[in-house]
């Protein structure tokens, strides 16, 4: 179903990764299902925010993925809304993810450079993409919640 929702295998080998790491965590991988059929994925697993002030884990939404016949009737929105729901539950501060900057401020991202997080993003890719959630433990005046996000291993030679 993720292969076919972004018509390629990346995404599909990523979630195998992710699903094979330290970073995965399990109670954050949400699927949709109509009549038994999984017609929906979202994950939120682990990456590092680098920052001055010392490494830390935060969360990132990656990938989210929507049967193609399935899509445009809110299947996405509501893996996104409650993925978040989950992730602030479980006290992160804050979601990073690369996306469209159309699609994600409906569920509250807004540009990560703004709140000092910086996301590497593929050369096509808008720098609007990169983008934050700021969840109800974000404290703004916490350094380790500024810096560079450093992608997970499961990411690393993705074609």
């Amino acid at each position: 179903m993720v292969a076919a929702a972004f018509g390629s295998r990346v995404q599909r080998d990523l979630v195998d990764r992710i699903r094979a790491s330290s970073t995965y965590i399990p109670h954050l991988a949400l699927v949709a299902e109509v009549g038994g059929a999984i017609v929906g994925h979202v994950m939120v697993s682990g990456a590092i925010l680098r920052s001055e002030a010392g490494d830390r884990t935060i969360a990132m939404l990656s990938p989210l993925a929507v049967a193609p016949d399935h899509q445009g009737v809110g299947i996405g929105g509501a893996l996104v809304r409650t993925a978040l729901q989950a992730a602030d539950r479980r006290g992160e501060p804050l979601v990073v993810l690369e996306g469209s900057p159309r699609y994600y401020p409906r569920f509250g991202f807004v540009p990560a450079v703004p709140h000092g997080i910086h996301i590497d993003l593929p050369s096509w890719a808008s720098p609007e993409a990169a983008q934050v959630a700021l969840l109800g433990s974000y404290r703004p005046d916490d350094p380790t919640l500024r810096g560079q996000v450093v992608h997970p291993p499961a990411f690393d030679g993705l074609d």
